[in-house]
């Protein structure tokens, strides 16, 4: 089964094409982009086709400039500024964990929960009470009548009782 990515990457490219590196009717085919349209990175799929922001800024435009020249004269804050223009999240921000599983934790007890106070009221006001042959007293009767009667007397219960002492077999 394919994964998310995989889905999307396949849809996004049409099945049949291969080997191209955008998306049909890419941005130089139609002319202005609205920012963030076919940006789509993942761990899996690192490597978008399209950079985060297609519409730069004037200050952005300078420093697309000014990377063009010697990376040694860029500071460690443009060097990170380009990175951003370029990608959305670093790998550490993508792998970083969510909080998510609080959120699908909370659900699973709450539905446990909810599923709890259904049965038990179904107990209490749905089901009948238990029947009169299920009751201790009801049981021993049974047993009583069961030895009376010498059921199964080869290999049973009553080959287990002693009828002369009146109490079980040792």
């Amino acid at each position: 089964m394919l994964s998310r990515a995989a889905w999307r990457v396949a849809l996004w490219r049409g099945l049949g094409t291969r080997g191209s590196h955008s998306p049909p009717g890419a941005a130089d085919s139609q002319g202005k982009m609205t920012p963030y349209t076919n940006y789509y990175a993942q761990r899996s799929y690192p490597m978008p086709d399209e950079p985060f922001c297609t519409e730069l800024s004037a200050e952005q435009r300078a420093l697309k400039e000014k990377e063009k020249g010697s990376w040694t004269q860029l500071s460690h804050a443009e060097k990170v500024a380009l990175y951003r223009i370029q990608f959305h999240e670093t790998f550490a921000e993508m792998n970083r964990r969510s909080n998510e599983w609080k959120t699908v934790m909370g659900c699973v007890f709450f539905f446990i929960g909810f599923t709890a106070l259904v049965i038990w009221w179904q107990r209490v006001y749905v089901f009948p009470e238990k029947p009169i042959t299920l009751t201790d007293e009801w049981k021993a009767r049974q047993l009583q009548r069961m030895l009376d009667m010498k059921a199964n007397p080869v290999q049973g219960l009553a080959s287990r009782w002693d009828y002369k002492r009146k109490e079980w077999k040792k």
